[in-house]
């Protein structure tokens, strides 16, 4: 095999080439700052910024310091921060209050810390830990006044009005301390699987505080030990309360308090539902609250009334396949709210009546879908979307009374923003395969024009390896389908010993016009050692549409793999495979298709590496397992046929790698174990690569380097 410039250093190290932009970025209320978090030393240790946008002076406002590491935080961080996928160190996060004064938030390691602008003196405002526990999820009130958080399983809440001196926080709930119950946190799957990281709301005028109640006292514990550890009981334990697909979940409810505490009101939301989806607030007085049935083929919108707890109806969304959450809610004034339906097999954006949820009228339509809301006004809204192409992403606006979409971003590729509707400002986040992250403030009005960058060209990250882009091709499957693929292509002539790398599951995409394709660090370094390595989205992968996305349901493993396989052939028949010396490796769902690519087609792949794999949808979590293969009594043959297990014996004579840490607690090393008895059985070989200490991604930089040295070495003696 070639000799490679690149290391297994440069492929594990964070943040990868190009890729120290600022994150994080906010405008502040008055329109006049903008936020953001970035790394002068380019680690993921970050220093908080603010950029004045009527000068363009940039200061440190927060330097990182003694801030977050992952070593000083409790069980219940790490986890959050888990759920999140959040590896930032030192200032990890910044929020502005809302409306009012220009206020930041910044949750540091002694506590919570807020900064005024325009002198941003910092000052604590909350120590870490009320009464002798630390604090979870801080937000601040609306208008900056207040900060509330929950503290052992209760909510607070801490006056900010007196600046410069800490506060006292009140506790505003009680009951759920010392009962198994919470007030105030997003249970397991909300974090995971819904995207609802939050468990509390505020009130758009700060008055009140809508919560949830979460009760998993049900539900069976699932213990993880810590095998690597030196200590022994129970601080080398830890015990979760995990929902299993065809299992019981949590019993969530949803309260309102003042937020000078006293009586809840506990609202009433029917009883034809199991998952508290989305929580927002119609006006000071109503809430706006999604909650789904368990099959996630029916979501109701509903108006809550915050004094009383009574709800009605709003408006019913309901799919043959499923329904994907989104975020797109926002109100636009005293009669109406933007929604975003799927109804047409592609997410769009429409204007509903406050009072009955009637349909005003639709904004966007077509073949393309949106993405994300940016931002809202009474009389514009600007979203990202696929318009130009499902491999790029652009901010758009289109006005509330309807009328034309206009495309507000230039240049090709993949784009965030953050806008600043009121004030006609946005911040572009531009990159493509061939363009590091570039961050700079426009002008709404003429976007094409940088108003200031936020950094200067010489504090842009130096791409110390030259990486050469993917090439981008398409491959026709079986049925028609058309599959985008990119490829790595080795130098020399092929074909070439081939490695697919796929995650290949519902709601993610890997094909992108996008930095992130470029400085992929494991495909170059592949690539460079003379590996052609395919890069390709299946059937059941994001942003092509529900039908696209949809046509997995019930039936996980079968379309996504023959995909692969007809990528596969594809190559090899283009003169680029070598079809003898073909391996496929992923990390998650990516891991249970590597695993199960090559027990299935054996006569396509030679060997596998699968990382932290889902062998079997009964051991993996209801909301995700069940909106793509029902419940395992609806769906016994389902969960069957989609089992790693139930195709071992078609690894026999193909070298496979399974690889898990054993701490685990998203996708458990379960999932290994039964597939390593599964293999036991069958009297067939395989690698075992552990991580005792790791949890779903590995986070020490030296469990990273040893795991790319080991699967390159397997690759090497595999194929």
């Amino acid at each position: 095999m070639a000799e490679s410039l690149l290391t297994a250093e440069d492929v594990a190290r964070y943040p990868v080439p190009g890729s120290n932009a600022p994150v994080g970025v906010g405008f502040s209320a008055d329109g006049r700052w903008v936020s953001f978090l970035w790394s002068p030393e380019g680690s993921l240790r970050r220093d908080l910024f603010a950029l004045d946008v009527s000068s363009g002076a940039r200061r440190v406002v927060l330097g990182s310091g003694a801030g977050v590491t992952e070593s000083n935080l409790s069980l219940e961080e790490r986890l959050r921060r888990e759920r999140a996928r959040d590896l930032g160190q030192g200032v990890t996060s910044s929020s502005w209050a809302r409306n009012g004064g220009p206020r930041l938030l910044v949750p540091q390691q002694d506590g919570l810390h807020v900064l005024d602008a325009p002198d941003f003196v910092d000052w604590l405002a909350v120590p870490a830990r009320v009464d002798g526990v630390p604090m979870l999820d801080p937000g601040l009130s609306p208008d900056g006044s207040a900060v509330a958080f929950v503290a052992d399983d209760e909510l607070y809440v801490a006056s900010l009005v007196g600046g410069g001196v800490a506060a006292v926080p009140v506790q505003v709930t009680s009951g759920a301390r010392g009962t198994g119950l919470s007030h105030g946190l997003a249970e397991f799957v909300a974090q995971e699987e819904m995207g609802r990281s939050h468990g509390f709301w505020w009130s758009p005028d700060g008055s009140r505080l809508a919560f949830a109640e979460v009760d998993e006292t049900h539900i069976p514990v699932y213990r993880i030990v810590h095998q690597g550890s030196d200590a022994v009981g129970p601080g080398a334990e830890e015990d979760h309360r995990y929902p299993f697909a065809g299992g019981a979940n949590a019993v969530v409810r949803l309260g309102v308090v003042d937020a000078a505490g006293g009586d809840v009101v506990w609202c009433s939301l029917g009883s034809e539902w199991e998952y508290l989806a989305r929580v927002d607030w119609l006006s000071a007085d109503r809430l706006a609250v999604q909650v789904e049935d368990r099959a996630q083929s029916r979501l109701d919108l509903l108006s809550v009334d915050a004094s009383t707890g009574a709800s009605s109806l709003l408006l019913t969304e309901t799919s043959d396949v499923w329904i994907n959450l989104h975020d797109c809610f926002r109100v636009l004034s005293e009669d109406s709210f933007l929604w975003a339906s799927e109804g047409s097999g592609f997410r769009h954006l429409e204007v509903r009546s406050s009072s009955d949820g009637s349909l005003m009228r639709s904004l966007t339509a077509g073949s393309w879908m949106v993405e994300r809301v940016v931002a809202a006004t009474e009389s514009t809204v600007w979203f990202v979307a696929t318009e130009a192409s499902p491999l790029e992403r652009h901010l758009y606006s289109v006005p509330v009374a309807g009328g034309p979409v206009e495309r507000v971003t230039v240049d090709g590729g993949t784009h965030g923003a953050a806008v600043d509707g009121a004030r006609g400002r946005f911040v572009d986040t531009w990159s493509s395969m061939t363009q590091p992250p570039v961050v700079t403030v426009r002008s709404l009005s003429s976007p094409s024009t940088v108003e200031w960058a936020l950094l200067a060209d010489d504090e842009l990250d130096d791409v110390r390896l030259a990486l050469e882009p993917p090439s981008l091709t398409t491959v026709t499957a079986a049925d028609g389908a058309t599959l985008d693929v990119l490829l790595y292509v080795p130098s020399g002539d092929g074909p070439f010993p081939t490695i697919v790398s796929v995650y290949g599951g519902p709601h993610v995409q890997y094909v992108l016009d996008a930095w992130s394709s470029t400085a992929a660090m494991r495909r170059q370094w592949l690539r460079s050692l003379g590996y052609l390595v395919v890069v390709a989205d299946n059937r059941g992968s994001a942003g092509r549409g529900l039908a696209f996305e949809g046509a997995v349901r019930w039936d996980l493993g079968r379309l996504e793999v023959d995909d692969q396989a007809a990528v596969v052939t594809s190559l090899v028949e283009r003169g680029l495979a070598d079809p003898a010396r073909v391996g496929i490796n992923g990390w998650s769902y990516g891991g249970y298709l590597s695993a199960l690519a090559l027990a299935k087609r054996p006569d396509v792949f030679a060997a596998a590496v699968a990382g932290a794999p889902v062998t079997a949808w009964d051991g993996y979590d209801t909301h995700y397992t069940e909106r793509y293969m029902g419940l395992p009594s609806a769906n016994a043959d389902g969960y069957s046929r989609s089992s790693v297990m139930a195709w071992a014996a078609g690894f026999r004579g193909r070298p496979l790698m399974l690889v898990h840490g054993l701490i685990d607690e998203n996708v458990h090393f379960r999932h290994t174990a039964r597939l390593v008895n599964a293999l036991i059985r069958e009297r067939i070989p395989y690698s075992l690569l552990l991580f005792p200490d790791e949890r779903h991604s590995p986070r020490s930089l030296a469990d990273r380097v040893f795991m790319e040295e080991r699967m390159a070495a397997f690759w090497e003696q595999s194929i």
